[in-house]
């Protein structure tokens, strides 16, 4: 029992000679279909635009003007109204990030500043970079391509730029300083800058907006409210509200954006900045993932030519055969 035992064993231990036999017996096929895999992700890897980053870092406004405000602080605070200056309490990261992902805010400024045809394949076509051989490569490989392409009517392209445009931008905040970052990660690094640029202002434009209603929509029911009452206590603390709004809308407007100010100022990538791609990257795990396939494929064949000769065999030998 024991020598069948041992028998089994023997029977079911992998031959590593025989699998490096196998190997170096088919060397010429994983070599063939490892040079045409890493010839093509080369041909590949050198037909990819180098990608650039562009970035702006805000700071938070100073809120020190709180400090003028007086006991309205306090007593804005009871009634749930931020009378700071610096935009304390407000998200400013998180409304940037909501206003990137919103459809409507990006459909308005896509045909403000007609970014349809900005970042249409054709107007960035001038400003991407390649490799040398690159460039030639592709400008060979489109003489051969369809130029036939589907026609979108308006709104489909304004949807189309919107998430090209959600891939482009984005929003970080550094946990240690506490600043903002705004960035925009694309091929043309000349248009980057200038998304960076776009949305700051037409963002920073959006929120005070929205901030000035709601300051105004305050003031005219203080105002009303004041108007209605003869009580002094009141009318004296209605005025001070009316007039810490006043001032804190005074004070919002100094500087070029609302709610934060510019400490680094967006600029045009240098040339031989890239973010990616990482081209000898991809083609060394193109590489190696080639000749694992190819020994994977060399196997695979073995064990189909091992299924076939008992079937071959059986048939040879049945009485039936001629």
């Amino acid at each position: 029992m024991q020598t069948q035992n041992i028998q089994y064993i023997e029977e079911d231990e992998i031959d590593l000679r025989e699998l490096f036999a196998t190997i170096a017996k088919n060397k010429w096929r994983i070599f063939f279909l490892s040079s045409l895999i890493t010839s093509l992700t080369i041909v590949y890897a050198l037909n990819l635009p180098n990608v650039y980053k562009s970035e702006t870092v805000l700071i938070m406004k100073d809120e020190s003007s709180k400090s003028s405000l007086g006991g309205a602080s306090a007593l804005a605070a009871m009634a749930g109204i931020n009378l700071g200056g610096g935009g304390g309490g407000i998200d400013v990261a998180g409304l940037f990030e909501t206003l990137i992902g919103d459809y409507q805010f990006n459909k308005d400024l896509i045909k403000k500043y007609d970014l349809n045809e900005k970042l249409s394949e054709n107007s960035i076509k001038p400003n991407l970079v390649f490799p040398n051989i690159g460039s030639s490569l592709r400008d060979f490989i489109k003489k051969y391509q369809s130029t036939e392409k589907e026609t979108l009517d308006l709104e489909e392209q304004t949807f189309e730029t919107f998430k090209k445009l959600k891939d482009i931008l984005s929003t970080t905040k550094d946990k240690g300083s506490g600043n903002l970052i705004l960035s925009a990660t694309f091929e043309d690094r000349f248009m980057a800058k200038e998304l960076v640029n776009i949305y700051l202002k037409e963002m920073s434009n959006y929120i005070k907006k929205l901030d000035f209603k709601e300051i105004n929509d305050q003031m005219n029911y203080y105002e009303s409210e004041l108007a209605a009452t003869n009580s002094i206590d009141l009318r004296s603390n209605l005025n001070e509200l009316i007039s810490s709004l006043i001032k804190k809308k005074v004070l919002s407007q100094a500087g070029d954006f609302y709610m934060v100010k510019q400490m680094i100022k967006a600029q045009v990538p240098y040339i031989k900045d890239k973010v990616k791609p990482k081209r000898a990257l991809i083609i060394i795990v193109a590489f190696i993932t080639s000749i694992i396939l190819g020994i994977f494929l060399v196997f695979f064949r073995e064990f189909l030519k091992g299924e076939k000769e008992p079937e071959k065999i059986k048939r040879e030998d049945s009485p039936l055969s001629f």
